[in-house]
């Protein structure tokens, strides 16, 4: 627990993984919590549809727990917020195309009503009991992105969100250039910075360069084009609307998170979309092919979004025929390069022309997280006593310390961290020497944390190996059996062509039992046990695979 001139900084997400951000700053009786997002399972997490962070420690100090402020609307940044709310219902602080994606989750929740949400800018400030906050604009690949600027006593800190440096932005939205300097100016004891880019040299690209290769595109398409990217980037959309109007096509929305965000933004005002251009999906077969662009997600490869379904022609009432365009305006993330290829093959089996690939490649896509060069105009800026990278995976973090160290910051005053480790600052020297509760909570169907890593070890086992049910009834008087143990098998073997290994199995079931009895031990637990124990050994000896075995006694 903090005392009251301690100034404490942790993650319970976001450090030695891309996803699930979530980060605190506490000073006395404050606790500001900055982002809650979620990330996605891999294959691993059977069953598992998000992961959120492990917030029992903010649980525990709810009392402290003054706000949650958002520094942008992606969904690692805001996708664990609706289960935060139902644990601790504080306000939220967000600009404001980021609070029109969080009202959308929270209508979904049930949570709008019963939820305070307050808009800010970048000109924002607000005053805690002993912490004031301040905000600068900075450029990503989605409108209305913050950093964010803490005054506590002990000294400033900077979180400096998702960012690049874009001097040419497609949204004609500059970053706040000139008071990052001056923050720097005025002295920064913490600089909290993201790391995802930091293995990649030079500037990251400007948008603009998507935009004339987005056109340039449109123009060579003969038949339908059919444009996937991620639905939050806006300006990319934009750029689509753009290129759709100049060659005179039809525009529909495929996907319910591309139909969601566009709505978004086309009501609060940051996509302009000219009247009539938007059309239905059941009216994209009214037009000519050369007259529609289709507009989806599924740039990752997801299996169920709309273009993995398009490419395998399971979207009702739109085709992808012989001679149609396809645009991945979005490089494949790693891990995510499987998906993608398998859909990109499904594509050319119908005789599709596809662009695909890294958006270096292509020129069809740029990131929105700063490369070498722009982490280290960021540390320019700020001039911070004290580094802590954030947002990536480890060797992400080890690359930004370099990058840290190689424009002035003192050699040991950078901390690379885990999710939990904890930075005390104590008259302005600050020390790594506790932690506090961190890690995954997984959310599955409406459960949020029932799913531990127990059960998430019996799935994998099933998965890999199967089931084995030993049904045996007994009497209750003697306990004896009454009749042959039936063994029933899911995912191990087919029963009808291993007749004889089931015969085995079943007399060394009874075997087993009547040992047990010998012994007079009657209690159902022990035997249950010696049958697992006796059977799991000899499947591993006879077929070298382990499946779950569940003895299941009847009482008669």
């Amino acid at each position: 627990m903090s005392t009251k001139y301690q100034l404490s900084v942790y993650a319970l997400g976001g450090l030695h993984e891309i996803g699930k951000n979530m980060y605190a700053i506490e000073y006395g009786d404050d606790i500001i919590v900055i982002d809650c997002g979620n990330k996605f399972p891999d294959e691993t997490l059977l069953g598992i549809d998000l992961i959120i962070p492990d917030i029992s420690y903010l649980v525990e100090n709810r009392e402290r727990v003054k706000a949650l402020i958002v520094t942008h609307g992606h969904e690692d940044h805001i996708g664990g917020i609706p289960f935060f709310l139902k644990k601790l219902n504080v306000p939220i602080y967000a600009t404001r195309f980021t609070l029109g994606l969080i009202q959308l989750k929270l209508e979904e929740h049930k949570l709008l009503r019963e939820t305070e949400l307050k808009e800010i800018h970048s000109d924002s400030s607000l005053t805690f009991d002993k912490i004031r906050v301040n905000f600068f604009k900075v450029n990503h690949s989605i409108p209305d992105c913050l950093g964010i600027v803490f005054h506590t006593p002990e000294g400033t800190i900077v979180h400096t969100g998702d960012f690049k440096f874009d001097l040419t932005p497609a949204n004609k939205e500059y970053a706040d250039i000139h008071k990052m300097a001056k923050i720097g100016t005025e002295g920064v004891l913490l600089l909290i910075s993201e790391s995802t880019n930091a293995e990649r040299p030079g500037f990251t690209p400007t948008e603009q360069r998507v935009a004339d290769h987005i056109v340039e595109a449109f123009l060579k398409a003969n038949g339908k084009i059919i444009i996937s990217t991620f639905a939050s980037n806006i300006n990319r959309v934009q750029q689509v609307v753009e290129a759709t109007k100049l060659t005179n096509r039809k525009l529909a929305l495929l996907g319910r998170s591309m139909v969601n965000v566009v709505d978004v933004a086309m009501e609060r005002g940051y996509l302009d979309v000219p009247e009539g251009m938007i059309i239905n999906q059941d009216e994209i077969n009214d037009f000519a092919p050369e007259k529609v662009v289709i507009l989806c997600t599924g740039s990752q490869g997801e299996p169920n979004a709309a273009l993995a379904r398009l490419s395998t022609g399971n979207f009702r009432g739109v085709e992808i025929l012989p001679g149609d365009n396809v645009i991945f305006a979005a490089g494949p993330i790693p891990g995510n390069e499987r998906g993608v290829t398998k859909i990109v093959d499904n594509l050319y089996a119908l005789g599709a022309k596809v662009i695909y690939g890294s958006g270096s490649s292509t020129g069809m896509h740029v990131s929105g997280h700063g490369y070498q060069e722009d982490l280290k105009l960021m540390l320019t800026f700020m001039k911070p006593k004290y580094f802590i990278p954030i947002h990536g995976e480890l060797r992400m973090l080890h690359h930004h310390r370099m990058l840290a160290e190689s424009v002035g910051v003192e050699p040991g005053n950078t901390f690379i961290l885990k999710n939990g480790d904890v930075i005390d600052i104590v008259d302005s020297v600050a020390r790594q020497t506790r932690s506090v509760p961190a890690g995954n909570t997984y959310v599955d169907g409406i459960g949020v944390g029932d799913v531990g890593e127990i059960v998430l070890r019996d799935r994998k086992q099933l998965s890999e190996d199967g089931m084995l049910v030993v049904i045996l009834t007994m009497s209750k008087r003697d306990g004896k059996l009454v009749s042959e143990p039936d063994t029933i098998t899911r995912g191990f073997v087919y029963a009808r062509h291993n007749e004889g290994l089931l015969k085995d199995i079943n007399r060394l079931v009874v075997k087993t039992v009547n040992e047990q009895q010998d012994r007079n031990n009657q209690d159902w637990s022990s035997i249950k046990q010696r049958i697992k124990k006796s059977v799991g050994q000899y499947l591993f000896a006879q077929l070298k695979k382990k499946p779950m075995i569940l003895p299941i006694i009847i009482e008669v």
